[in-house]
């Protein structure tokens, strides 16, 4: 269902204002409808706490100075009888007191025949032309005390409290709309400022920073997320843009030769069976180029879209790596690199996914063949300890800035703006060993110092070795 919007400022003025309404009902409500029922109820009370002191201490010798003194100091009439005569009777004489002995004779008479050990009568004083309320008690020895008092007519009292109320609820209402409107203001200006400024990011803009003076806790919190967010945003950007430049590069330069090539067969070597076999082979070596992009692109996706599914099975990580590295032969032939593998266990069976731990192993190796030293060595290195065990792959290249070191697992990462094309791999490789390896939920790293090399790493726990 469709509900009107609202800004925030007259949100915080209007909920402030009815909040003011609703406390000035209430006030009106006890101060003006109920007050009668409060005045009686208090009395009520009051004539009740008096008879049960009576009854406390009713066989005390001086229980009649005792009556002489409570009368006046909660300002009732006491009377003291029994069926036949007054015993004692208050010598105050309260607006409230009954002095017309035939009527105290009447509801006497009553309250005997009632056998009731007590009784509360509401009755009209003809006197005093009010309400006078008689509380009835029977006592020991067939004894009975009568507390009385007036409940004296309050209209004349709610008028006076009418009128006050209207002119503190005149003061109210202003002093809560002033107040209402500036804490609406104190409160919204700050958020709608955040708001504009957010409409900013939505359109690409990364430049302006969140404003956060505000004396309140939770919006200079909010301000600070949001340039945190701004400027994560603003590299995460700047590395799309890099990816996209990144891989239409790699797209482009392969179609290019694929075209050129093809062209070239076509063309020039169109008899020349042995030219044409070679241009076949570089087209060909393109296309697999231009395939292992898509499927790196492809499975990229899959894994971060939690499509990718585990296969576990168990096998020996040491056998797996020597299968890999026997691959590289044609690197050591033709390039002159050197791979070597150091290793403490002649073999470690684990429980894994294999073709993607295999293909873990295989990203690794590529990025170091591509940022090793001019010396072309690749160490692949295991250690076991009493957690885990650990594989590491070790270049001898540049290495890797500190500040860098967080974001090269970052599939937008780029460690040179200039990009080279690399001898192996997509450029995507450390993308995928980051989703495999938390896929397996196995801790991985990088150690890096300038000028002296990388080490990525990843630890398999003891409780995945078979």
């Amino acid at each position: 269902m469709w509900k009107k919007k609202s800004k925030l400022n007259v949100k915080i003025l209007t909920n402030l204002l009815l909040f003011s309404i609703l406390i000035l009902s209430f006030l009106w409500a006890f101060q003006v409808l109920f007050i009668g029922k409060f005045y009686k109820l208090e009395k009520t009370n009051q004539i009740k706490t008096v008879a049960n002191n009576i009854i406390s201490k009713q066989n005390e010798e001086e229980f009649n100075s005792y009556l002489e003194k409570i009368s006046l100091d909660k300002e009732v009439c006491v009377t003291l009888t029994n069926d036949q005569m007054i015993l004692y009777e208050s010598q105050f004489f309260g607006k409230g007191c009954m002095k017309d002995d035939n009527l105290k004779k009447s509801y006497l008479k009553q309250f005997i025949d009632s056998n009731k050990q007590e009784m509360m009568l509401e009755i009209n004083n003809n006197i005093t032309d009010d309400n006078t309320l008689l509380y009835a008690i029977k006592l020991s020895n067939d004894r009975y005390i009568f507390v009385n008092t007036s409940i004296n007519p309050i209209d004349s009292t709610t008028q006076i409290l009418i009128k006050q109320l209207i002119i503190v609820t005149i003061i109210v209402l202003l002093l809560s709309f002033i107040i209402s409107y500036f804490i609406s203001k104190h409160l919204s200006d700050p958020i709608i400022r955040l708001n504009d400024q957010t409409k900013s990011i939505a359109k690409g803009d990364f430049s302006k920073e969140f404003n956060d003076n505000s004396n309140i806790l939770e919006l200079n919190e909010l301000a600070n997320t949001l340039n945190y967010t701004r400027k994560e945003l603003s590299k995460t950007e700047e590395y799309r843009r890099d990816l996209m430049a990144n891989v239409s590069h790699d797209l482009k330069t392969p179609l290019t030769m694929i075209k050129a090539y093809a062209e070239m067969s076509q063309d020039l070597h169109a008899k020349d069976k042995k030219k044409q076999k070679e241009d076949m082979d570089i087209i060909i070596s393109e296309t697999d180029r231009l395939t292992l992009l898509v499927e790196d692109i492809l499975d990229l996706s899959k894994m971060q879209s939690n499509i990718e599914k585990l296969e576990i099975e168990e096998f020996d990580i040491i056998s797996l790596i020597q299968g890999i590295l026997k691959k590289y032969k044609y690197y050591q032939e033709t390039e002159n690199y050197q791979f070597i593998f150091e290793h403490d266990k002649e073999n470690i069976l684990i429980k894994a996914d294999k073709q993607k731990l295999e293909q873990v192993i295989y990203n690794l190796i590529n990025n170091a063949i591509n940022y090793t030293g001019e010396d072309n060595k690749v160490i692949v290195k295991q250690t076991t300890n009493k957690d885990n065990v650990k594989i590491e792959v070790i270049d001898t290249g540049k290495g890797i800035k500190e500040e860098d070191i967080p974001y090269i697992w970052d599939r937008y990462y780029k460690n040179k703006k200039k990009h080279k094309r690399n001898l192996v791999g997509t450029g995507l490789g450390l993308s995928i060993v980051k989703n495999i390896l938390e896929l397996h939920h196995y801790p991985y790293g990088v150690k890096s110092k300038l000028n002296e090399g990388s080490t990525f790493y990843f630890e398999i726990p003891n409780k995945k070795i078979g």
